[in-house]
């Protein structure tokens, strides 16, 4: 499996926000820390970001069958 490990982001979780790292192993959030080092992971930056859980807009409108 390739980790992917995306440093320097601003993390959204539980109504804060917190700069860290987040380790990443295949389809699974490994590790979150203020700082890891992986040297076989891919790296991306994300210095500036926001990195936040999956979020369902609202203003979406899945409705079934659908409204006309």
């Amino acid at each position: 499996m390739a980790k992917l490990l995306i440093k320097n982001a601003r993390i959204v979780n539980r109504g804060q926000i917190r700069e860290g790292d987040i380790l990443i192993n295949g389809d699974r959030i490994e590790q979150i820390s203020s700082s890891i080092s992986s040297p076989e992971a891919r790296i991306i930056d994300a210095e500036g970001k926001l990195a936040m859980p999956g979020i369902i807009d609202d203003q979406v409108h899945f409705r079934e069958p659908g409204l006309t």
